[in-house]
């Protein structure tokens, strides 16, 4: 990834759950075994339709759908996907209880929606990806890097 400024990697806006989507197939056709990506922002944000594309980008053909009430669910492929939802977890350490140190070592991508829901349990290199509702459509989403 290039061009980074303040850690920014990059910012744009979509205009339809399709369009954020190929945000998130983007990014995943960049991601490596290991790759954390925290995703924040309000409810129906576009979080999940993000991941659904992220998803994509690494070659997974399962359809995603929001882990809400399993907390993780997994996608396999030759990187797989550990989709979490952090909204139902109360502190980090509940992450910790369901095997968030197992699932950073299985060499998947770990894609986490309600990130701030769990502040300290990201290792230094995870990816921030912010997505903000500016209508009905409308998403602004902004990628972070936290180790540049």
């Amino acid at each position: 990834m290039t061009n980074v400024i303040n850690n920014i990697i990059k910012i744009t806006n979509t205009n339809s759950e399709a369009e954020t989507a190929a945000e998130g197939e983007e990014l995943g056709r960049t991601l490596s075994p290991g790759a954390v990506v925290a995703l924040y922002g309000d409810l129906g944000a576009g979080k999940t339709a993000f991941t659904r594309g992220l998803a994509i980008g690494l070659g997974i053909e399962m359809p995603v759908s929001s882990p809400t009430f399993t907390i993780v669910n997994e996608y396999p492929g030759d990187i797989p996907l550990f989709h979490f939802d952090m909204y139902r977890l109360e502190n980090e350490s509940e992450l910790f209880d369901i095997g968030w140190d197992d699932y950073l070592e299985r060499g998947g991508v770990c894609a986490i929606e309600w990130s701030e829901k769990v502040p300290g349990a990201f290792p230094p290199d995870t990816i921030k990806v912010r997505l903000e509702s500016c209508g009905e459509n409308v998403r602004t989403i902004t990628i972070k890097s936290s180790n540049h």
